[in-house]
């Protein structure tokens, strides 16, 4: 298309609206303008990707994997918490290491605790601290008993 045809085409199409032009805009009698504010508020930026960072920052989270210890620790250990529930009441400090698996990947991280054990559930195989903190008897890799 040649720049004069062009020209004409552009020429017709600002005169469409010719007779629009010049009239006064237009306010409602039933609804009162928009706040400034508001109106801003309608062209704020938007998350197009909701969850996306915090998608990408739980992938890069790290978590440990789970020691898996042998039938002589396991029977070390075993022994020291017999002895710390025959200490039960005496008010002894003990720390505890043990794994917590995570809830939403595989893995977890392992965790130590100090704290007076009030009670050991031998059934659930739990450990009860005197400050409500439950710990799980088979992920406990390290026992820690504090000198007297």
């Amino acid at each position: 298309m040649s720049q004069a045809v062009q020209s004409m085409i552009n020429r017709k199409e600002m005169y469409k609206y010719q007779d629009m032009i010049d009239l006064p805009h237009h306010v409602s009698r039933t609804h009162p303008p928009m706040p400034i504010q508001d109106r801003a508020a309608q062209f704020a930026p938007f998350a197009a990707l909701s969850g996306h960072y915090e998608a990408v920052r739980e992938t890069a989270r790290l978590t440990e994997v789970r020691t898996e210890l042998d039938e002589g620790i396991r029977e070390e250990l075993n022994r020291e918490l017999r002895r710390i529930q025959e200490q039960i009441g005496r008010g002894e400090a003990v720390s505890f290491t043990y794994f917590v698996p995570d809830p939403k990947k595989s893995g977890g991280a392992y965790v130590t605790v100090t704290g007076c054990v009030k009670k050991i559930k031998e059934y659930e195989r739990a450990i009860l601290l005197e400050d409500g903190t439950e710990i799980p008897a088979d992920e406990i890799i390290s026992i820690q008993r504090s000198p007297q």
